[in-house]
């Protein structure tokens, strides 16, 4: 641990949320939560002391294969497993174990500081069978919060502004009409996109959808 790492207010906050939080949240959803404490904090900051609380070994950042990274409260050595369909992330005791032989890597010369066991599968919630969207009779896997329609606030504001645009616009007028940044605005679009309330008939360009409309009602 770097002991001479400076403890400021903002981090302290970020430490508290995600001590409190019993899940292992992604930059964007912690920042949603910070930002009820500390209203003019902006992501990027919430990114770079996630960072560097990592870097300090205080927290520990999941760099789960191909997927946005989350963090853990915990930075103790332990094992996690991760849900295929709705990315929820859990902690997982394993029994101690050796090492994997590495002999082979080694004569190629890397010098390896680590091991990391993925484990995958679904998670309890999207085990269990959810009602039909169709009259087909066939029921559909998932679970409630990947199923949810529900807007966070900050989607709800890049819908507003999207309401506002008679035509498509792109990520720069977004954030010009909402405040946020462009990493926050990305990630908000694919959510909305894949809840069906924005649409993108041009490359890069987005547009409200009639369910999006409804959202506003």
């Amino acid at each position: 641990m770097n002991k001479t790492l400076r403890m400021t207010h903002q981090r302290e906050i970020i430490l508290e949320e995600l001590h409190r939080s019993k899940v292992h949240p992604t930059a964007d959803e912690l920042y949603e939560r910070i930002r009820k404490k500390l209203p003019r904090i902006s992501l990027a900051t919430v990114y770079r002391n996630l960072e560097i609380l990592s870097e300090a070994g205080l927290i520990k950042k999941l760099e789960i294969s191909g997927r946005q990274k989350r963090f853990d409260w915990d930075p103790e050595p332990h094992n996690h497993v991760f849900c295929t369909l709705c990315q929820r992330v859990d902690n997982i005791v394993t029994p101690e174990s050796r090492v994997p032989e590495i002999g082979l890597i080694q004569e190629k010369g890397y010098q390896v500081t680590g091991c990391r066991i993925e484990f995958f599968g679904l998670c309890p919630k999207c085990q269990k069978p959810i009602e039909p969207k169709s009259n087909t009779g066939v029921a559909t896997m998932g679970c409630a919060t990947c199923e949810s329609t529900a807007l966070s606030d900050t989607q709800r504001r890049v819908l507003e502004a999207l309401a506002q645009t008679p035509e498509a616009c792109g990520g720069k007028e977004i954030a010009a009409l909402t405040g946020l940044e462009s990493k926050q605005i990305s990630c908000q679009i694919t959510a909305l996109k894949n809840k069906g309330f924005v649409t993108s008939p041009v490359r890069c360009k987005y547009a409200i959808t009639d369910q999006g409309k409804d959202q506003l009602k």
